[in-house]
Order: C-alpha cells, then structure tokens, then sequence
C-alpha cells in the first residue's frame, strides 16, 4: 500500500498541490521532500532561479532570536501565585490540599452587585466606556473619597483600571524614570519591587520589624531618602502583614516626605475596609500638604469580594492621572463595562459598603482571634496580630536548623512551607517572598472549619520540629 504526500506548489501554479508516492516499507512516516526533487519526481523540471526561490536558504534555517527584554528577564515569578496554582494542581489530582496562600475573600460577590452586572449585560452596557471609566462611576468613587476618606476630586481625576494592581503598574511607570529609587518598606506585596524594576527603577527596600508591628521607622525613611528618591509606596491595611498605619505615624512620615519636593506617595488602600477595632484608616493625601504629592490606589476586590470583576482606580492630581491614562490608552483601553455597572452598585450599599461588607470582616475578625490564639500555643513562634486584612505574618524563624527525617534540613521561609505542604498538606507563602524570611503568610480568606483543620494538621506537623535556637 502506498501513502501519500502532498506538497504545495508556488501560488502561481495549479493544482494546489501535487501528489507523490514514498513505499511504506521505505519509511512509514511520510517525508516533506524539498520542490526540486517533488518536481522532479513527477518528471518537471525547475530552473536555477525558482529552485533558489522555493528552496530554504541557510540564512532561513537560523536559529530565532528567543531574547526577551531585559527589564523582563530581571522580573521574578510571583510566588504567592505559583503556590497558589501548585496546591491548586494537587487539589485536582485528588491530593486534599487546604490553600491558604491565595489573597482573596472566600464569600461570594454580594446578591446586590451580582445583579447589577447581570442587568447590566441583560440590558446592552456590553460595549465600550470611555478611557477613563463612565461618568457615573467615577462620580460615585469622588464621592466616596470625600465622605469616607476626607479628600476632595473631581471625575477628572479618577482614573478606572482592570483591578488595583493595573492601577499601580501604571502609577509607577508615568511617575519614575531610570534610575530612580522606589522606597518600599518590608515586608511588602510581592509586585512592588518588580513593578519598580519594570519601569526601571531601583527597589530600596526598607526593613521593618515584628515587635513594632511592622511599621516603618520615620528615622529610618528620613536616612534613606537622597536625590534619586522619587516614590515611596505605602500600603495601609497592609498585605502581607495585616499592619494599620496610624494617624501619628502617618504624619510623621508626612513631615519628612514635605522637605523632599521630588518625592511622590503612592498609598496602596486596596484593604481600608477590613479593618478590626480599635484600628482607623487614615488616607495620606488626607493629610496636610500630601494631596498633591499623593498617588491613592484602591478598588473593588477585597471588601467587596470582587476579585475576579477585575475593577480598581487611581485618583491623584490631573497631570499624573493624564500620564497614567496614556499607558491605559495605549495598553487595555477602559476597565470592563459589566464590572464597572457592577463596582456603582457596590459603592450603592453605603458607608464602607454596608452591612454586605461588615458581615464579611466580622468573620475575618473571628478567624483572625482564632488563628492567632492557635498559633501562640506554638513554641518559639512570634506574632504580631493583625489591625487588618486577612493575613497572618507569623516568625517561624526559630525553628530553622531543625533536620526533619524522610524530608532534610529547615532551613528557610521556602523549605518550612515545602515541608507543611508535604507533612501537613497545607498551603502558605514563604517570607521571603515578601522581604522577610523569618516570616510566612497564612491568608484566613478561608470558612473557620476549614482554618480549624488546617491548624489540626499545622500543629500535628510541627511536633516533628523543635525549635533549635532559644527563644
């Protein structure tokens, strides 16, 4: 039996291709034969010129360039979302994995905000919103900024993005430029230094520590701070640590920003309405003097659980929202119609989103207690409990140096983990993800009876250590 082979002739010729026979027990793959001999084959004839015309040169057989951008080269992996996406790949393959490595809330989107984006597709807002958002959206965040957080804008200055995080990529690439410093206390999100790097700019990364709560030193920024210094990023609640910036310090970090006209604030306040009595949230362009040096980031995923809508803005004065509005412009274009519908209704349930969001930051609240009572019960661990969010930043740190058998030697952030996902089946991030590696994070974005379990099996592992350094 013979197969056959088809090879295509040039575009001027017809038929579109022309038949040829190879015997099966020659070679039972069939083989692309170059034109001149498939043309020969079949008795024609090809001239110098159209053999070297339809015949591959060695120049087209090299090899392509793979090079990416170096700026993209120098980029890290996020690791809370490779954890993430490995116990998630556990889970599927039948391994009972509790995640508690992913940032986002367990409830479901409120019923109210759900039905405003199914209206909203019910009723044709499936097309097109302006660059910057619709009208009425951003008249509704101004109005939000000025009765919840005490700070004045106009539509004008409001700029809706596809999530919080597209809001700050896009701050941080229209306010920096090569070479300058990006002032980023740790531990901090795992995308600002990357973000810095991506426009070019270098991450000064400023250590906190655990027995102040994990706030910055003021002492400390001022000493950091020389001509190059062009944004330091605060993020209050913070994510991974739970910290809440409050008024004093806020101002006193404001006093130092005051003497450095080059310096810009970018305040991450994605968390402001998980927040736990007696904690308040302070805005910092609502402090004296900052509004015009301040770039404000929040949205609509964490209290409003709505992270997979993709909604989040910026609002700062009008020529940095216009630089931030040409990267969109030039990028994704307007945030989702059906999500911003979805976002107004949001910013309908009242102050700090109503009873829709207090119900779900009471039980945070709850787990919070529960995981932090759990975990004082561990030796040698050191908690700083957390004003907001939904995130513990436990030091484990005492624990390095200990050998455990049928696994090897915890000696960092990474291996602990490594070693709690194998022993307990339970997933975190590692510190040093964040900037710390005494640390972990454990998100309590998760039922109670699930948190539970999780520190049933966290603790049943942790008998296999002890810790080898006094504490």
């Amino acid at each position: 039996m013979e197969s056959s082979l088809f090879v295509r002739r040039p575009s001027f010729s017809s038929p579109s291709f022309i038949p040829l026979r190879s015997h099966q027990n020659l070679d039972s793959t069939p083989k692309i034969l170059p034109f001149s001999k498939a043309w020969s084959r079949k008795g024609l004839h090809l001239s110098t010129e159209l053999r070297a015309m339809l015949e591959p040169s060695a120049d087209l057989m090299t090899p392509v360039d793979a090079s990416v951008n170096p700026r993209v080269s120098s980029l890290k992996p996020s690791k809370t979302m490779a954890i993430t996406d490995h116990a998630t790949a556990l889970v599927q393959a039948g391994v009972p994995v509790i995640r508690l490595a992913a940032g986002e809330p367990d409830f479901d989107t409120p019923v109210a905000i759900a039905e405003a984006g199914i209206d909203a597709i019910r009723e044709g807002h499936t097309r097109y919103t302006p660059n910057a958002g619709t009208l009425e959206l951003r008249k509704a965040i101004c109005h939000k900024l000025e009765e919840e957080n005490g700070v004045t804008y106009s539509p004008d200055q409001i700029l809706v993005s596809n999530g919080a995080k597209q809001s700050i990529m896009q701050a941080v690439l229209a306010v920096c430029s090569p070479g300058d410093e990006v002032l980023i206390p740790a531990p901090y999100w795992v995308s600002y230094p990357e973000m810095a790097r991506l426009a070019d700019a270098d991450p000064v990364i400023l250590p906190t520590n655990i027995s102040d709560n994990f706030l910055l030193n003021p002492d400390l920024l001022a000493s950091k701070i020389n001509e190059n210094s062009r944004l330091l990023i605060l993020c209050s609640p913070s994510n991974p640590t739970g910290s809440v910036y409050p008024r004093k310090l806020l101002e006193e970090i404001a006093d130092i920003v005051r003497k450095h006209p080059r310096l810009l604030v970018l305040s991450d306040e994605i968390y402001e309405h998980i927040i736990y009595p007696p904690a308040k949230h302070t805005s910092f362009a609502s402090l004296p003097g900052m509004w015009e040096r301040t770039l404000t980031v929040n949205g609509f995923s964490k209290a409003f659980a709505m992270t997979g809508w993709r909604l989040g803005y910026l609002a700062c004065p009008k020529h940095f929202l216009a630089a931030c509005g040409k990267i969109q412009s030039q990028s994704t274009s307007g945030a989702s119609s059906i999500s911003q519908k979805a976002g107004l209704a949001a910013l309908g349930l009242g102050y700090a989103g109503g009873e829709a969001v207090s119900v779900m930051v009471r039980a945070f609240q709850e787990r919070r207690d529960f995981l932090v009572k759990s975990f004082g019960e561990l030796q040698g661990v050191k908690i700083s409990e957390p004003q907001g969010a939904f995130y513990l930043f436990i030091d484990f740190s005492s624990y390095y140096g200990s050998v455990v058998e049928g696994f090897g030697n915890i000696k960092d952030s990474e291996s602990l983990c490594r070693f709690l996902l194998d022993k307990a089946q339970v997933a975190l991030v590692p510190g040093d993800a964040f900037g710390d590696d005494k640390c972990i994070r454990i998100s309590y974005a998760a039922s109670l009876s699930t948190l539970q379990e999780a520190m049933k099996k966290i603790k049943e592992a942790m008998v296999l250590l002890k810790p080898p350094v006094a504490v």
